[in-house]
């Protein structure tokens, strides 16, 4: 620590040394970061804080809140716990069995490997679950239906397949595990279990553990199944803080909370179920990589008794909220956050990140020592319960969301990281700024920049004929920003961006490492992290070098680097995108309408197994996008027209016209929150990102209009065109005004 303490010292000493009486410059603070970031040190700090279980309720999890607390306070951070009583059920017990065709116990804690040492500390651990899922005991046949997402039950209804009254087993993937549960729950299944099909996490991807870093035959992935799409956090306490206390629903009427009884479990165990199994042959894209014949089940030939009893009580959680005010601007917050919560260990997801974020703490701390004070307020957090549905973030924001929209500039969110490639996404006014410092920072294994790396990456990928964003591609190929991805939920800037309406950046590095084959189950563990997803640490050294970057240059800029254009050329392709959508729904529509006219799907069936043809649909109307178009319009003039005054301008603004402008862009990203929120979800206000009712963590952009269009909702189509373009419109206006100050 000394020694970190003297480097410090030595890089603003000499860079005041250098440029005589003057104060250090940006770049000299960037330097003495990078002389701060010790990667055995976050390896000290990943193996403290992974070395028991840290759920919601367990005495490690908060063990570990206190340590951060006195790491930031020992920095010289304003620090302190706040606390929330959320509700967060935990499992009193669990029961799965096979009754017929012969009995034969499943599910269970994972077992101990020799070669992972905490996969032996289980004492405190909650068995394999998922929160949020419906107690119940149930004893039902077993339909098989692959992904459990719409177009899956669309599937099996036309080969006769139903599950209702009936458990459905589903596999991870195609989108968001709660979707398995609440759409099995409203076919009809009287329960619903999840497991990891080694195609997508196992040895069809990876050596397993421990001889590699795929997820092992009784490798179990625990998760949320709240209905995030609906709204994140304490299902109890819907748009308002869960502070004790706190006026809560009754847990019968919190939508978001499942009515089945269900279970994640691990490969091994559905290859006793599917072994069972009878019924017809599934569709090709049902079949994983388990050396069996699938197929669909529900001929009454097996039967699985499952049972969950869960403690449904209150639980306290520990956000830890650190805070450097700033020297001349205080009511202008930089916020930072990464979560402390785990499924069970968490190194990886998400401690990972934590520990990185811990680099930038000390290193900005050591700053301030050295006499350096941000011209902004930084405000670094550590949520708890992000794991469960968001919690520690989500009541956070909801509580002080008054102080957030008139404070806030910017979230910058990370969680996991990884040995690889950067990935970023966020509000697109600052792509060029996280391009900037891509281009400023290198990666440990090449020397080559991390910008240059991703561009080499996508090249690369492209040429061997890979699935790349053509988008991605052209700006790789012309050496120009690569476009930031949006956001859609998963982790905890959703709150800050898509309720609150705080531009966000999400940050991570990854796609080299193995980390996908131990998430959220006991060998998501030091052990494994320093051997298969991240050895030495190298790339978490490289993130808090990143991310510190973003923050410092964003706490000290004049005025927030952001460039609107990016921001305006990115919804005109947004926009593009829905009016491909609904060119080809309508062909869809067409030929769906000739097939069954031509009886065709009949001609093609198999006699001996057949499939119906599918359901006519009415054809899919034209939509009302002028609006729209032209509000898109509008804010590509306004964006360019702020950026080039700005550019001209920007540099030599005195301090009244900058005081002026900076409270003009502050809170900026709120015009583009809907009143009314998206349709059947009001928690989600933003008009450009949210998550995908039917994806989860994947976004949806403009949201209100492309789902709406995907789900034959014509109406909200044309309804929210209109919102949608009133938006862009209050946007465009406030840009008008601040290009106005400029000028």
């Amino acid at each position: 620590m000394i020694i970190k303490k003297l480097l410090v010292a030595t890089w603003l000493a000499s860079a005041a040394t250098a440029a005589g009486a003057a104060a250090p410059t940006l770049a000299d603070r960037e330097k003495a970061l990078d002389a701060s970031v010790s990667a055995p040190e976050q390896m000290a700090w990943l193996k403290q804080m992974a070395s028991a279980p840290n759920h919601v309720g367990s005495a490690h999890d908060k063990a570990n809140a206190e340590f951060l607390l006195s790491q930031y306070k020992a920095w010289g951070w304003d620090a302190k716990i706040e606390e929330f009583e959320v509700l967060y059920p935990t499992p009193l017990s669990t029961t799965l069995e096979l009754v017929a065709p012969k009995p034969v116990k499943l599910g269970g804690q994972e077992p101990t490997i020799p070669e992972d040492a905490t996969s032996a500390n289980l004492k405190d651990a909650l068995p394999p679950y998922v929160a949020f899922q419906g107690d119940g005991d149930v004893t039902a046949d077993v339909v098989y239906v692959n992904y459990g997402l719409p177009q899956d039950y669309a599937a099996l209804a036309r080969r006769g397949i139903s599950v209702k009254g009936k458990i459905a087993l589903a596999r991870y993937g195609g989108g968001w595990r709660g979707l398995k549960p609440k759409l099995a729950q409203e076919q009809g299944a009287v329960g619903a279990l999840i497991y990891s099909d080694p195609a997508n996490d196992g040895y069809a991807t990876a050596d397993t553990y421990p001889n590699g870093g795929g997820r092992p035959s009784t490798g179990v992935q625990r998760g949320s199944v709240a209905d995030m799409t609906t709204y994140p956090g304490d299902p109890g306490t819907p748009g308002t803080g869960s502070i004790k206390g706190a006026r809560r629903i009754d847990r019968k009427d919190a939508v978001t909370i499942m009515k089945i009884p269900t279970l994640p479990i691990s490969y091994g165990d559905a290859m006793k179920i599917f072994a069972t199994l009878g019924g017809p042959i599934v569709p090709d894209n049902f079949r994983g990589a388990l050396p069996i014949t699938y197929r669909t089940g529900g001929d009454g030939k097996t039967q699985l008794h499952l049972a969950v009893k869960s403690d449904w009580s209150l639980k306290p959680i520990y956000n830890v909220i650190a805070t450097m005010k700033g020297k001349d601007r205080p009511d202008e917050w930089v916020v930072r956050g990464n979560h402390h919560d785990g499924w069970v260990f968490g190194a990886a997801d998400p401690l990972s990140g934590n520990v990185a974020m811990l680099s930038e703490a000390k290193a900005l701390g050591q700053l301030a020592r050295a006499g350096w004070r941000p011209s902004r307020t930084i405000v670094y957090t550590s949520w708890d319960a992000e794991e469960p549905m968001l919690l520690g973030s989500t009541e956070w924001a909801e509580t002080h969301e008054a102080e957030l929209k008139a404070k806030a500039i910017i979230y910058i969110n990370t969680d996991g990281n990884g040995r690889g490639f950067l990935g970023a996404e966020g509000s697109h006014q600052y792509q060029h700024l996280v391009n900037q410092v891509a281009a400023d920072v290198k990666d440990p294994q090449t020397g080559a920049s991390v910008l240059d790396r991703a561009r080499a990456k996508l090249r690369a990928d492209a040429f061997d004929g890979g699935r790349v964003d053509a988008g991605e591609l052209k700006a790789a190929e012309a050496g120009g920003d690569l476009p930031l991805g949006p956001l859609g939920s998963g982790s905890d800037y959703s709150s800050f961006l898509q309720h609150v309406g705080v531009p966000s950046l999400n940050i991570g590095f990854g796609g080299e490492g193995e980390s996908a084959g131990s998430y959220h189950s006991i060998y998501d563990s030091y052990d494994h992290f320093v051997r298969f997803d991240d050895p030495g640490l190298a790339y978490g050294a490289v993130l808090s070098k990143f991310v510190g970057r973003v923050v410092l240059r964003i706490a000290d800029a004049d005025t927030p680097p952001v460039r609107f254009t990016d921001l305006a050329t990115t919804v005109r392709m947004y926009l593009g995108e829905v009016k491909e959508l609904i060119d080809s729904r309508r062909k869809q529509d067409d030929k769906r309408s000739a097939l069954i006219a031509a009886d065709s799907f009949r001609l093609a069936s198999d006699p001996q197994a057949p499939v119906a043809a599918p359901v006519a649909e009415a054809p899919t109307p034209v939509i009302e996008l002028a609006a729209l178009d032209n509000a898109v319009g509008r804010l590509e003039a306004a964006a360019k027209a702020y950026d080039a005054a700005y550019a001209a301008k920007g540099a030599s603004l005195d301090a009244g016209k900058r005081a002026k402008l900076n409270a003009a862009l502050l809170g900026i990203d709120q015009a583009l929150l809907i009143p009314e929120g998206l349709p059947g979800r009001d928690w989600y206000r933003h008009a450009l990102y949210a998550p995908g009712r039917f994806t989860g963590y994947g976004a949806k952009t403009l949201p209100g209009v492309r789902e709406a269009v995907e789900e034959r909702r014509f109406g909200d189509a044309n309804l929210y065109a209109g919102r949608t373009a009133a938006a862009l419109d209050r946007l465009s206006a406030k840009l008008d005004a601040a290009r106005a100050i400029i000028n």
